[in-house]
C-alpha cells in the first residue's frame, strides 16, 4: 500500500468512529451556533447548492471578511479552506531558485507546496527560543532570491504570538528583499490584540484565514486570503477552484461572522477552562512540562523528552481509548520527538477524559514499541 492510501485509511479509520475525541487537529468541537445551523440548513432546504458560487466568493461574505479584519480597501478571495490560499500563493511566486523562508516548528504544508515549485525552504529553528522567531534571524536567512516570508501567527504548534512591532520588523524586512510576507492568521481569533500584516503593509503582504478553527467548520472546507485588488487577481489566476466555493459553507461563515461577538466570547471561555484544566495536570507530573503557557491558539504544547517517553507512543495508546492527539513530528523532524499537541477548543468532558488518562498513559507509554505509522 502506498504512504498516500495508507493515510488516507488511517484517517478514515479515525473519521469512522462516531465517538472519536478529536483532540489532535485544533479543529472546534463546541456545539454550532444556533444561526449558523439555521443558514446551512435553509440553503439545503432551498436546493441553492445547485448552482455554483461566484469564483471568488459570495460578495457580503468578501465584504464581511474585509471588515472583520478592519483593514478597508483590500479585498477577500474565498477558497476551498485556508490551506488552499496558501497554495494559490505559493504557486504564483515560488520558482526554481528562490527561497521560502519559516519557523521550524511551523505548518508543514506550504513548505511542501513551495518545494514542488522548486523554491528552497529555509526553517529557522524556534523551539528553543520562547517559540518566537527574531527579526535578527529573519534578517540572516533572507536574500534578493526570497520571495516567501511565511509567518504562522499564532504559531501552530508553538502557541506564540507576534506584537505589532514585531511584525513592523518582519514587513520592513520583506519590504527591503522585495519579498510577500504571508501572514497566515487561522488561530487570530483565540489571541488577544492580534495585527493583521496587511493593516501594516499592504503591498508587501498577505493574510490568509481559515473558518476551520474559531467557526468550526472543518469539513466544510472554507477560507480566504486577503490582499489588495491586485494582488487577489494574481493569486486568483492560478486558482482551480474557478467555479467557486462551497455554496453551504459560505452562508455558514456569513452567518458565523454576524454572530462572532457573542460565539468567539463562549468558545474562548470554554477554551480557556479547557488549557487551565490540562496544566494543572501536566504540573502535577514531574517529567511533563507546558512549553508555552499562555498558549494564543486552540492548542497546547506538552514536552515529553524528560519522561523518556517517544511522542507517538503516548499518541497510539490515547488512540487507543479513542482520543486524537498529535506527535510533534507532524510539525517537525527536528525536534518531533520531544513533544505533543493537544487541541482545546473542544467539550469540557473532552479535556476532562484526556487529563484523567495522561499519568497512567505516560507510565504505559515507557513499554510501548508497537507503535504503526501516524500521520
Amino acid at each position: 500500500m502506498s504512504d498516500l492510501s495508507a493515510r488516507n485509511r488511517y484517517f478514515d479509520t479515525l473519521f469512522a468512529d462516531r465517538e472519536r475525541i478529536w483532540m489532535g487537529q485544533n479543529t472546534n468541537h463546541i456545539p454550532a451556533h444556533p444561526q449558523v445551523k439555521a443558514a446551512m440548513l435553509a440553503s439545503i432546504d432551498s436546493e441553492e447548492y445547485n448552482a455554483y458560487a461566484p469564483p471568488l466568493g459570495f460578495e457580503a461574505l468578501r465584504e464581511a471578511i474585509v471588515a472583520d479584519l478592519n483593514v478597508p480597501g483590500l479585498e477577500a478571495l474565498v477558497t476551498e479552506g485556508g490551506v488552499n490560499a496558501l497554495a494559490l500563493i505559493c504557486e504564483a511566486r515560488c520558482t526554481p531558485g528562490t527561497t521560502f523562508v519559516t519557523t521550524d516548528p511551523t505548518w508543514k504544508w506550504p513548505c511542501q507546496f513551495a518545494e514542488r515549485r522548486g523554491a528552497e525552504v529555509i526553517q529557522l529553528p524556534i523551539f528553543d527560543d520562547d517559540g518566537k522567531l527574531s527579526a535578527v534571524d529573519l534578517e540572516r536567512a533572507v536574500d534578493e532570491r526570497t520571495r516567501i516570508i511565511y509567518v504562522v501567527d499564532p504559531n501552530n504548534p508553538m502557541g506564540t504570538r507576534y506584537e505589532r512591532g514585531e511584525l513592523e520588523r518582519f514587513v520592513a524586512i520583506a519590504r527591503e528583499c522585495n519579498a510577500l510576507l504571508v501572514h497566515d492568521c487561522t488561530y487570530r481569533d483565540f489571541a488577544a490584540g492580534h495585527t493583521p500584516a496587511v493593516a501594516i503593509d499592504a503591498e508587501h503582504c498577505v493574510v490568509t484565514i481559515s473558518f476551520s478553527k474559531w467557526l468550526g467548520l472543518a469539513g466544510l472546507r472554507l477560507g480566504a486570503l486577503v490582499a489588495t485588488p491586485r494582488l487577489v487577481e494574481e493569486f486568483a489566476t492560478r486558482s482551480a477552484s474557478v467555479l467557486g466555493a462551497s455554496v453551504v459553507a459560505q452562508r455558514a461563515a456569513l452567518a458565523g461572522l454576524g454572530v462572532k461577538q457573542e460565539w468567539m466570547a463562549q468558545v474562548r471561555c470554554i477554551d480557556a477552562a479547557n488549557k487551565q484544566r490540562i496544566r494543572e495536570c501536566v504540573e502535577r507530573i514531574p517529567e511533563l512540562r507546558l512549553l508555552v503557557w499562555p498558549s494564543h491558539g486552540n492548542f497546547l504544547v506538552i514536552e515529553t523528552s524528560a519522561a523518556g517517553i517517544a511522542p507517538e507512543a503516548l499518541v497510539e495508546l490515547y488512540r487507543r481509548e479513542g482520543i486524537m492527539i498529535r506527535q510533534g513530528s507532524y510539525h517537525t523532524a527536528r525536534f518531533g520527538e520531544r513533544f505533543i499537541k493537544v487541541s482545546t477548543s473542544v467539550p469540557e468532558s473532552w479535556a476532562i477524559q484526556f487529563c484523567d488518562l495522561l499519568p497512567a498513559l505516560v507510565d504505559a507509554a515507557r513499554g510501548v514499541t508497537d507503535v504503526g505509522p501516524q500521520f
